[in-house]
């Protein structure tokens, strides 16, 4: 990697008479290249400018469209023609040990042009290139190889830690500036500092004197159940607040040891003291904060954040096998960071405008009591077919009656119920079109037999895992072959549910329940009932109360007990589904008896 520091800018100063040398026109092209590339850097950052899409022509191709980057280090990096590559023949491939490969662009000098030189001859050389070519380079590496792209250390967040031990780090982070009245997100972050997954759960309550919750109140209760955190992927929960209307200089969030109670793989712990997360409340809009946090990091700060020579354009799924690879899917979204550019701003806001409910402010409930579970990777939307090759190798002189089977094969559609077939794939010469084109024959090829198909002459099965989300094809021979290879070309398609399920099929498994079905409440006081959602996604709710006299619940959910004690009863129904109801129970004690 080249010098990246950054060093106070020199020029040549010319006057009348003055030798110049071969040194002073380096100097010359120095200064004015490094200065275009400190603004590059300064005003633009790193990323694509455009252009630079990524295409697999076939299983083992790419394509990078044409278009424009800028590296870390300000310098641009032009393509301009499309190029296409074997991707075995792409600097870093046979490095390659995962299934998740990183394709990055990197920046390229050539010396070009050699011409006579007459100094050149006295020390046994003729030549010298005359031009530098300034160009670019593919490099292929595993993603989790992939150095990271470092965030600038702004003064922008608050950071406390919550809880803490050799498996596991609790946090809490906040703006450290928020704005008089405005929305305001924190982060409650869970780490896991072990090699395996970790079962996490927590209830607490945040109080803070100058945050506002959605009930109006200055108390959030944050109630995580069952969270499975897997080293290396943070668990985080956000936690939305409304900043009351009056700068506070100095303000806290705070969590009580007492009311805080934490299981790691269900055993118990409590905070060993009070949190406080300190941060101030200004009478300052939230644009002026940001500007004011990015334009005060330091000139050192901004060098140590960008000192990659990789851009990242894509990354790769492989599908590999002894033998040979497969191309089984490209991703851009998440990799590629592109640069917004001041020249088409206008256009970005026109564009905007088609989003503009995503974009205001207040999205999110803030204040809302949570209640999250781990993550349910089956309700990702999948796609509904698929397609791919694969090659089963034969040996030599394979016989009749032989039997062969692939590896296993991830078709990519996730897991349920998959319909696979396979064909067996060859190219013949079509004299209409003057070229190549690829056939797939389906079912029994005996039946086109008389064509001299280039295969092998066999039966053909799939056997699918459903639960895996992948298949194994297999191949037994019905005739000798000379081929060591056989090539087939598998479609996969996803079977649909019905969609005529009855209500009560709907409703299978679906259930609620309350986060703390019994509370204990002095007379008048008030308290809120969290649901957890089994499932199911969180819906609407309608709470009531069983009896006369049981004192007073809102359609949120905020209950007063009566003046009276007792063990009074608080039904919670789904509203569109009424038969998934729940119950919670408050019994209220006179505050001043023992």
């Amino acid at each position: 990697m080249e010098n990246n520091q950054i060093l106070s800018f020199e020029r040549n100063r010319y006057y009348i008479g003055k030798l110049l040398t071969s040194a002073d026109f380096q100097t010359e092209q120095s200064y004015v290249n490094q200065k275009r590339y400190f603004l590059n850097r300064m005003l633009y950052g790193e990323g694509v400018v455009c252009g630079l899409g990524v295409y697999n022509l076939d299983d083992q191709s790419i394509m990078v469209d044409s278009g424009v980057a800028l590296d870390s280090m300000g310098r641009e990096v032009v393509v301009s023609n499309s190029v296409m590559r074997k991707l075995s023949a792409v600097d870093g491939f046979e490095s390659l040990t995962g299934s998740r490969a990183m394709l990055c662009l990197k920046y390229s000098e050539e010396a070009v042009q050699p011409v006579y030189a007459v100094r050149e001859s006295e020390s046994g050389g003729d030549y010298q290139c005359n031009h530098i070519r300034e160009g670019f380079s593919l490099a292929l590496l595993d993603e989790d190889a992939m150095p990271p792209a470092q965030e600038l250390a702004a003064p922008f967040l608050s950071t406390g830690t919550l809880y803490e031990d050799s498996r596991i780090v609790v946090t809490v982070t906040i703006p450290a500036q928020v704005s008089c009245g405005k929305q305001v997100r924190a982060v409650l972050n869970v780490s896991n500092r072990g090699e395996i997954p970790v079962l996490f759960s927590m209830k607490t309550s945040f109080q803070t004197p100058s945050l506002v919750c959605r009930d109006g109140g200055h108390e959030l209760a944050v109630s995580l159940e069952q969270i499975k955190v897997f080293p290396d992927a943070p668990f985080e929960q956000e936690l939305w607040f409304t900043a009351i209307p009056n700068p506070a200089p100095e303000s806290l969030l705070i969590a009580s040891a007492g009311n805080t109670l934490l299981q790691i793989d269900g055993e118990d712990f409590g905070l060993p003291q009070k949190f406080l997360l300190h941060f101030s409340v200004e009478d300052v809009e939230p644009a002026d904060l940001i500007s004011r946090a990015i334009g005060s990091v330091s000139m050192e700060e901004r060098q140590m954040a960008g000192m990659r020579e990789l851009i990242p354009i894509a990354c790769i799924l492989l599908q590999r096998t002894k033998t040979t690879y497969m191309i089984d899917q490209i991703l851009e979204t998440g990799v590629k960071h592109y640069i917004r550019l001041p020249a088409f701003s206008d256009l970005h806001e026109r564009m905007a405008s088609w989003f503009t409910p995503s974009y205001q402010a207040g999205q999110a409930s803030a204040g809302q009591e949570l209640t999250s579970a781990a993550p349910d990777p089956e309700k990702n939307v999948s796609p509904i077919y698929a397609s791919g090759v694969c090659e089963i190798p034969l040996g030599i002189n394979a016989r009749r009656g032989q039997e062969f089977y692939s590896g296993e094969i991830v078709h990519g559609l996730g897991k349920g119920n998959v319909f696979v077939q396979v064909g067996f794939e060859y190219l013949s010469e079509d004299s209409r079109l003057n070229t190549e084109v690829r056939n797939t024959i389906y079912g029994d090829p005996f039946l086109f037999e008389s064509e001299n198909p280039p295969i092998v002459f066999g039966e053909t099965a799939v056997k699918v895992m459903t639960d895996r989300g992948s298949f194994v094809a297999a191949i037994r021979l019905e005739e000798d072959t000379p081929l060591t290879l056989a090539t087939l070309r598998w479609t996969a398609i996803r079977i649909p549910q019905a969609e005529n399920e009855t209500k009560l099929q709907k409703m299978a498994g679906k259930s609620i329940s309350a986060v703390q079905p019994t509370v204990v409440l002095s007379t008048r006081e008030s308290h809120y009932f969290s649901v957890k959602f089994h499932n199911m996604e969180p819906c609407s709710l309608t709470y009531d109360l069983t009896e006369k006299g049981s004192g007073e619940i809102t359609p949120d959910g905020i209950y007063t007990a009566p003046g009276k004690e007792g063990v009074y009863e608080i039904r919670i129904t789904c509203t569109d589904m009424p038969l998934i109801t729940t119950y919670a129970y408050a019994v209220v004690k006179n505050k001043n008896a023992e």
